[in-house]
């Protein structure tokens, strides 16, 4: 509990930022929904046999995954809060409509007849008596849909929305417990706190309700367009992939960026998501830089991928920087020293038992093999399928998130994973990689990723980062991740003692 609430103070400030984003998504989210479902359920007690129909296909949209449907929404509208909004809007129609349109549709037949003999039309006798009636059920029924929405929006942070799920991956990438329950217990409060203020809703003339919520819609966008109005004129967004070493890299960048150009403020976006979300958010102005390896480049980005076997590091760089450049507009800086690569990692007991020190040696316990893999790994031209057909293995993983594998592999439930030779899980569970004896996996060597439009604008920005090329070696970064996964060092720290101890920036390395 000691860990939990110390955590809890330290990360106050960025709780309560999340806790309104969260708040932001799911009230917009919320309310758009009520604007379409409620007006549209009204409209089918007048037309019943358009009903049916309505109510299958909100139930049909409900039943989509929602991480298939984010997914199916980044092409469209790139990621951030926008898909966010739509895939929980989509989630919380068929509750509202629903309930709408039962509580409407189940008035008695003699309470309608006596309003129309008072003679009150279709607009007044919707305010006047059928709201009032049906009431309890619609609340009911956005209640419903709040704390789905609310739940549901925690997958927002997958896709740089924000929200306390950012709390939630960070705890599970770090293996932080505290994390992920103050991510969970915030959400958990937040849907009972809502939906307590829901319910009080309930007893407002719905002529007041519908005021009440214009106005909060309305304060929710000035917040927004207040925040957008203070945003310094030459702001910079960097992002960073899920998990420490990309945390660590934009902190470095922020450092480095504003203590050569005092004119430009950074916003930093960490744990934004996977690689195809950050590239998409680059593409379509959401974020300006975010670190991006080499072999990544070569192998899952450009759109006429180029073989890389064989190529030395430097070779390889090279070509990920003329591809991103022609096909992209997109200008790939300097690299830094390490070879953040791919690899295969056994428990250090099993390679001495099996006598095993290269990947080809595991052919001679492939009958003895559980593998447990992440799913990008195992997805990968790069990963699984091509170790299998280089090394005539047949290994058949399950897939596993990133630090999960990890305490798998150390409580003996599996025995090869896929790692990175910087994963400071190598040196925590003890760990050995086995050698490439076949020279399959492209070297990945990390430098920033930008818009050349941007590095024309700001070649300030540009000298700055290009101030760590050639430098962290993968001790370092092995290191720099250990501090800040086992140590539990912020990445703003370990990132600032590195900058400092090798001269690249002024200043104590607190």
């Amino acid at each position: 509990m000691d860990a939990f609430f110390q955590t809890l103070v330290d990360r106050r400030s960025a709780l309560l930022t999340a806790l309104w984003q969260h708040i932001e998504i799911s009230l917009v989210s919320l309310l758009i929904a009520m604007a379409i479902a409620i007006p549209l359920a009204i409209w089918a007690t007048h037309h019943k046999r358009f009903a049916a129909f309505m109510l299958q296909i909100a139930g049909v949209l409900q039943t989509i995954p929602s991480l298939a449907l984010l997914g199916l929404l980044i092409p469209i509208v790139g990621i951030g809060t926008v898909p966010a909004v739509i895939a929980l809007v989509i989630y919380a129609l068929l509750p509202i409509f629903q309930n709408t349109y039962i509580g409407i549709d189940d008035i008695d037949p003699s309470i309608e007849e006596a309003a129309d003999a008072f003679g009150m039309g279709q607009t007044r006798k919707l305010f006047k008596v059928e709201l009032p009636i049906a009431a309890p059920v619609i609340i009911s029924g956005v209640r419903q849909a709040l704390v789905m929405i609310i739940g549901t929006a925690t997958l927002a942070a997958l896709i740089g929305a924000g929200g306390l799920g950012t709390f939630i991956l960070l705890g599970i990438d770090r293996n932080d417990t505290a994390l992920t329950l103050i991510g969970a217990i915030s959400s958990a409060l937040l849907a009972i706190i809502l939906s307590w203020l829901i319910n009080r809703l309930q007893h407002m003339r719905p002529r007041y309700l519908i005021g009440g919520l214009v106005v909060l819609l309305l304060g929710i966008g000035g917040v927004g367009v207040a925040n957008a109005v203070r945003q310094p004129a030459d702001n910079i967004t960097i992002a960073g992939k899920l998990g420490s070493e990309p945390d660590i890299l934009i902190n470095m960048y922020k450092d480095l960026i504003e203590q050569d150009n005092k004119h430009v403020h950074v916003t930093l976006k960490p744990n934004f998501g996977k690689t195809s979300f950050l590239f998409n958010a680059l593409n379509h102005n959401q974020i300006d830089i975010y670190p991006e390896f080499s072999g990544t480049i070569l192998e899952s980005l450009v759109k006429t991928p180029q073989s890389d076997k064989g190529l030395t590091a430097n070779q390889t760089y090279q070509l990920a920087q003329k591809d991103m450049q022609q096909q992209f507009k997109l200008s790939y800086l300097k690299p830094m020293s390490y070879n953040n690569t791919f690899a295969l990692a056994i428990r250090e007991q099993d390679a001495k038992a099996w006598n095993v020190h290269t990947i080809s040696d595991l052919q001679t316990v492939e009958n003895k093999l559980k593998p447990g893999m992440t799913l990008e790994f195992i997805d990968r031209p790069d990963g699984l399928p091509g170790v299998n057909k280089t090394y005539g293995l047949n290994l058949k993983a399950q897939s596993m998130e990133p630090k999960l594998r990890y305490e798998a592999i150390h409580n003996g439930n599996i025995n090869v994973v896929d790692a990175y030779s910087t994963d400071s899980e190598l040196r925590q569970y003890h760990l050995t990689t086995l050698k490439d004896n076949k020279h399959f996996f492209p070297s990945y060597q990390g430098a920033p990723l930008m818009k050349t439009s941007l590095a024309k604008k700001y070649p300030g920005v540009v000298k700055s980062l290009n101030k760590l090329a050639g430098h962290i070696s993968e001790k370092d970064m092995q290191e720099m991740n250990y501090e800040v996964n086992v140590e539990k060092k912020s990445a703003k720290t370990v990132a600032r003692q590195y900058l400092v101890s090798h001269h690249l920036l002024k200043g104590d390395a607190k």
